[in-house]
């Protein structure tokens, strides 16, 4: 078997799906190896985003926000309505978002050319220094993050997760 397919040794989860076949084993508990991991995984993933995040001034959710407005080109600029509807947010959470990174001077509130009662959320020219070195970090971590993966199961993976993800929405 090539080495990037070997089975890891037990872990916690393993012992735990052992425990529960042991105790109830009419039970059919496979699934608990999956959503385990996925949560485990999830948990992990996020501590070391936040810790990057930091290193740059950022909170995870600021990340979030300034990356919805890098990534949507230039002149990096979107309505508050266009940020909650990309981050699946509320519109209130969005507005204390934008209000917190205004104040720390990532990003600026201007009036919409396009509606006299719209604003338009843009980068500052430290936002955008911050972000692009922040993105730079993240695609490191999470390659950093999947190193012990080879191609074809980072493709399979992503596949089976797009497929799960799609069933629970």
């Amino acid at each position: 078997m090539p080495e990037e397919t070997k089975p890891s040794a037990s872990d916690a989860v393993d012992r735990i799906v052992e425990q529960w076949k042991r105790e109830r084993p009419d039970l059919d508990v496979s699934a608990i190896a999956i959503i385990a991991r996925i949560s485990l995984a999830e948990r992990l993933i996020d501590e070391q985003m936040r810790k990057t995040c930091l290193e740059f001034g950022l909170e995870r959710w600021g990340f979030d926000v300034l990356v919805a407005l890098r990534r949507s080109g230039k002149p990096y600029q979107l309505t508050p309505t266009q940020l909650y509807s990309s981050l699946l947010r509320t519109s209130g959470a969005i507005t204390n978002r934008i209000d917190r990174l205004e104040e720390a001077g990532f990003v600026k509130r201007l009036q919409d050319p396009n509606d006299r009662r719209g604003t338009l959320v843009s980068l500052t020219a430290k936002g955008s220094k911050t972000i692009e070195a922040a993105v730079d970090a993240h695609i490191a971590l999470d390659e950093s993050m999947l190193a012990s993966l080879s191609s074809p199961e980072r493709k399979t993976l992503a596949s089976l997760l797009k497929k799960l993800l799609g069933s629970l929405s």
